[in-house]
């Protein structure tokens, strides 16, 4: 009986040592996200109808492209930006958790006007950036650029899905 239980010890720790060995761990390299031109969109100033800037961009609807938007790029060319498109018109708060480079975050009414931007929303950033009032689009856009181009509420937007 001494016997059994010493030769049961045994295939347990050769079975228990054998299980522990390392193993080759397999290294998963994440793909960069790339831009993909999803569409077209213009900026027009709101009392002249003139043109203020035009934009390819990526289009966010499904729940997915919505929450992850632009997390875990490293930067967005001038030229190019993307639209959030919501189901509903409704109060939307936007934050930077895991952008790395920063954003103007502008807010559109149902009518495809301007409600509200928040300019420079700084990368890696938790804060709460909200709309004010219902919207139903937001446009995201290199930091600057609502600056730049002279970006007012009231100003319009159009767009082109490809």
């Amino acid at each position: 009986m001494k016997h059994i239980k010493i030769s049961l010890y045994l295939i347990l720790t050769v079975f228990v040592f054998h299980s522990c060995k390392e193993e080759t761990k397999k290294v998963v390299k994440a793909e960069p996200v790339v831009f993909k031109k999803e569409g077209e969109l213009s900026i027009f100033k709101q009392k002249t109808d003139s043109l203020i800037a035009s934009f390819d961009i990526e289009i966010a609807e499904s729940e997915y492209e919505t929450q992850t938007g632009l997390m875990y790029r490293k930067s967005m060319k001038a030229d190019r930006g993307m639209l959030f498109i919501f189901p509903e018109v409704a109060g939307h708060s936007f934050y930077m958790k895991n952008t790395e480079f920063p954003l103007d975050i502008i807010f559109i009414k149902e009518d495809m006007t301007i409600a509200n931007y928040h300019e420079n929303a700084q990368p890696l950033n938790e804060s709460s950036l909200p709309s004010q009032g219902a919207v139903q689009y937001v446009l995201e856009l290199n930091a600057g650029l609502v600056q730049n181009f002279g970006i007012q509420p009231g100003d319009s937007i159009a767009f082109t899905k490809l």
